[in-house]
């Protein structure tokens, strides 16, 4: 494996204007890394990931590379990208095995700060609080830190031992961790800053699945996609699953329904191919995996023993975009013994005190600043499902921003 990475990095041609780094959301310093790996530093060159990106060894598994930092290498354009995801994951996985983060001393270290939710959002917010020294209490719903990482990707994407050293980071550096704390319901945020904390970030991530709203939804054969990835040993699936919806939650859905013995994944999507918001990536290995598909199909109800559907087509409307028009004369029934509902997720509202939009996303400005003063946010409970690497680089202008106020508070 070492040989291997070694040679990939040599392939790296030291671009004075990496575009690999311009692609990368979080701006992962690529050419220093792979330099300072090459001339045998490569504890420095862990150092280098972790400073930019606390979440570095996540994100060299489950970014969509293809379109952030090996989607823009030079060498893509007539040969196959330098490995990056390979060379960081191999550099991150070493510095997280040896890095033993100690808590700094400092003279604001009373200064507590409450982070609301573990995910990749709360987890990189920690991480740089905690390492300027403040105070840091996480709050969890949940049993164990991670949020969407450990309970809404599959074990066989992410190992869930990578998020156990990140815990044993963030209790090194001094962070209290609080699970099956739900922030909202009975303890909310006056009683935060009445216990003086100075400021509380949220990144609470979206769980709560959205329904297709059509006859047959509550049948006991039915699960929503997001819940089942929580646990999926405590489902009986039966022989058929078809799963409802094209993102990379229905890939993890399906993948997962055949590691645990569905015999026929069906993935039923209203669009083409072309169309799917899942990564060409997460579509690849899901087909590797045996996943089938069947496209320009929409469900109408879902009944014992599967799922009455009708066939689309896509007609352009005035606006330009194109919609998805049923056809109505073609209709299917597609057996299945379980279906699984993956048509995207929305925050719960369990939060006040804070505006919210319509939608159930927490409204900021551009740095993360609700229109509760001292109150901060970001990741998907602001932006909507998006990439860990997009959640990082967004948490840290927000760790930024409570810096700058906490600094004007003292």
């Amino acid at each position: 494996m070492g040989r291997h990475i070694i040679e990939e990095a040599s392939r790296c041609l030291q671009c004075k204007r990496p575009l690999c780094t311009q692609g990368c959301p979080v701006n992962t310093p690529i050419r220093e890394m792979i330099k300072t790996f090459l001339a045998g530093d490569i504890r420095q060159a862990g150092e280098l990931l972790f400073q930019n990106n606390p979440l570095s060894v996540v994100c060299s598994l489950i970014c969509p590379h293809e379109n952030f930092c090996e989607g823009h290498c030079v060498l893509a354009k007539k040969n196959a990208p330098v490995q990056v995801s390979d060379i960081e994951n191999y550099i991150s996985r070493y510095y997280l095995e040896q890095f033993q983060p100690e808590r700094p001393v400092k003279p604001h270290n009373a200064t507590r700060i409450a982070i609301i939710g573990s995910g990749p959002a709360g987890l990189t917010v920690a991480f740089i609080m905690a390492s300027q020294g403040f105070d840091v209490t996480l709050f969890e719903s949940e049993e164990h830190i991670g949020g969407v990482l450990r309970y809404g990707i599959p074990a066989f994407r992410l190992p869930k031992d990578l998020l156990e050293r990140i815990r044993e980071m963030l209790l090194n550096l001094g962070v209290k961790i609080r699970p099956n704390m739900t922030i909202g319901p009975v303890i909310g945020l006056d009683d935060l800053f009445r216990d003086n904390y100075k400021a509380i970030f949220v990144g609470t991530g979206v769980w709560n699945p959205r329904p297709l709203r059509i006859h047959g939804e509550t049948l006991g054969h039915v699960h929503y996609a997001i819940n089942y990835l929580k646990n999926p040993d405590s489902y009986w699936l039966g022989k058929k699953v078809a799963v409802i919806g094209a993102g990379n939650v229905a890939m993890d859905v399906a993948r997962t329904a055949l590691r645990k013995g569905a015999e026929k994944v069906t993935i039923l999507y209203r669009r083409g191919e072309e169309h799917m918001t899942a990564t060409r990536y997460e579509y690849d290995y899901a087909k590797l995996d045996g996943v089938r598909f069947q496209f320009f199909i929409s469900p109408v109800e879902i009944v014992e023993g599967g799922v009455h559907c009708v066939h689309t087509r896509l007609v352009p409307g005035e606006d330009g975009r194109t919609r998805v028009e049923p056809i109505e004369e073609e209709k299917e029934f597609f057996p299945a013994d379980s279906v699984f509902i993956a048509a995207s997720q929305a925050p719960r509202t369990n939060l006040t005190g804070m505006e919210i939009g319509r939608t159930g996303l927490v409204i900021t400005d551009e740095e993360g600043r609700t229109s509760r003063e001292g109150v901060f946010a970001s990741g998907d409970v602001v932006t909507g499902a998006k990439t860990v690497a997009e959640a990082v680089s967004l948490s840290k202008r927000s760790a930024q921003a409570m810096l700058e106020y906490l600094a004007e508070q003292d």
